[in-house]
């Protein structure tokens, strides 16, 4: 056995609330044991795995078969470094005792006693052996959690970040399964679940403290949405043997989405839009310039908080980037009418019907004349939607109505039409696309509908998904955050706030006698 090396002392720490003056040198009977053995285990594992890539029969193996292997082998040498690592760092002695604050009062803590925590890692368990400080009916504190910022889960911060960020991309067993495959652990799925609704927690605030990086585009831009997510069933719901008419198998509950984003303008004629809407020529790069990406462009989306509160959300992010109000800003919806009278007095902002509701519309409309997937349909939504896009909406109300009375369409179809007419004349005001593209602000809300099908559908609409409320709002968020291009700067965030909620600041002083 190799002799422990002297360690340095905890003043190294910075994390202890005031160590820098308090905490004394340590003494070598303050050391932990058998530090050298991790290290001389370490070394053996080292050898051992170059031994085994040396000999003989391995070198005879195919290459993938060596990298799998070497994986394992290596990753139990890095485990093994990580321990001695923590063995080297101490068990936190900062002294006698510790002096607490509670409420008003201030108490010591003088009761000392080594405890042994397990840490799962990227390179595996590890234990940190530390001294806990305690007094008769309170929880013990552990200086040194303080210091390596341990988290109070049983997964390290490192290993939460990958199973997190695993589990927004696939689902959950491709998550457990490949940080398996990664770090030779097992987790569980309700492991995994309570994870994603702790690792969330941080979200709003990340987002109301966070200052957005400037933007050239001059115009700002906002899109809402719902989307549906499906969920389980409610305690006690009986099982349907066959549904009714009407009836669906899956009940879902919507989400609002919301998208903002920075665009500089384009200006297009509406037969550029029809171009590239129904695909007339084939574009080139010479045809057509680039169009202006978005930028800084933020999705995120809500099970619980409703429309009236995310679209709150939405005019605190437009303000965050633009405090001055200098820019131009619009906002896009679909048709509702309380979702559009709730953006306007919200946001008070220029509001544009998303040119992609219309063509549903325009396209239910031309089926009620033509044969679905027929050259003749394609044709009348192509012409109505020129015409819509040239500033003649009341035209083409006019004409749609026109059609029932002269072709005498009664039921399904005369209320089909109809109502699509209503829905073109009641929004005609938002409907000035002539002026829109003239100025070149958007048209079509392309970042909400693909931050509906990116955020929630491709997610969390997969084959037999369903969804509890806390469970799924956590997973919007994250994917949110993901989607957003904020992982990163949000994770190191949320282990800061996580690390205040565990350690309070100033929470315990060091007793020097």
């Amino acid at each position: 056995m190799t002799a422990a090396t002297p360690l340095a002392p905890l003043p190294l720490l910075p994390r202890l609330p005031n160590a820098s003056r308090l905490v004394p040198p340590l003494s070598q009977d303050s050391l932990v044991p058998l530090a050298g053995d991790a290290r001389s285990h370490a070394r053996q594992e080292f050898s051992s795995l170059e031994a085994w890539l040396s000999a003989p029969s391995t070198l005879q193996l195919p290459l993938h078969q060596i990298e799998r292997q070497q994986q394992t082998k290596g990753r139990e040498v890095q485990r093994l470094l990580l321990q001695a690592h923590l063995q080297r760092r101490g068990h936190g002695d900062v002294g006698p005792a510790l002096c607490v604050k509670q409420g008003n009062n201030e108490v010591r803590y003088t009761h000392r006693r080594l405890g042994t925590r397990s840490l799962k890692t990227v390179f595996g368990p590890i234990e940190v052996v530390r001294m806990g400080y305690s007094q008769a009916g309170a929880d013990s504190i552990y200086p040194l959690d303080g210091a390596l910022a341990l988290p109070a889960r049983v997964f390290s911060y490192e290993l939460q970040r990958r199973l997190v960020q695993a589990a927004v991309q696939g689902t959950f067993q491709e998550s457990i399964d490949g940080i398996a495959d990664l770090t030779g652990l097992s987790v569980s799925k309700r492991s995994l679940e309570e994870l994603l609704v702790d690792a969330a927690r941080d979200f709003d605030v990340f987002y109301r403290e966070r200052v957005p990086a400037p933007a050239a585009g001059s115009i700002l831009v906002a899109a809402v949405d719902g989307k549906g997510v499906p969920m389980v069933k409610a305690d006690g719901a009986r099982p349907t043997v066959r549904l009714t008419k009407g009836q669906k198998a899956n009940r879902k509950r919507m989400a609002t989405v919301a998208a903002v984003f920075t665009k500089d303008p384009w200006m297009r004629t509406p037969e550029q839009v029809v171009e590239s809407l129904f695909r007339l020529r084939r574009q080139t790069a010479a045809d057509e310039p680039t169009p202006p990406r978005p930028e800084n462009k933020r999705v995120w989306a809500s099970l619980l908080k409703g429309k009236t509160a995310v679209i709150q959300e939405v005019a605190q992010e437009m303000q965050r980037r633009d405090p001055g109000g200098v820019k131009t800003r619009v906002a896009l919806t679909d048709g509702e009418r309380a979702l559009q009278i709730l953006v306007d007095r919200t946001l008070g902002v220029t509001l544009i019907l998303d040119l992609l509701h219309v063509l549903e519309k325009l396209w239910k409309a031309a089926y009620v004349f033509h044969k679905e997937g027929s050259l003749e349909a394609e044709l009348w939504v192509l012409d109505r939607t020129l015409r819509i896009l040239f500033g003649e909406v009341s035209q083409v109300v006019k004409g749609i109505r026109q059609s029932v009375t002269k072709r005498r369409l009664f039921g399904a179809k005369r209320k089909s039409l109809l109502g699509i007419a209503d829905y073109l004349h009641h929004n005609r005001a938002r409907m000035r696309y002539d002026e829109y593209l003239a100025q070149g602000w958007p048209i079509a809300s392309g970042p909400v509908e693909g931050a509906c099908k990116n955020l929630i559908k491709d997610r969390m609409e997969r084959s037999g998904m369903r969804w509890t409320e806390a469970i799924a709002e956590a997973l919007i968020q994250l994917r949110a955050i993901y989607l957003s291009g904020d992982f990163d700067p949000y994770w190191s965030f949320h282990i800061e706030k996580d690390q205040h909620r565990i350690h309070p600041p100033g929470q315990w002083s060091v007793v020097l006698k």
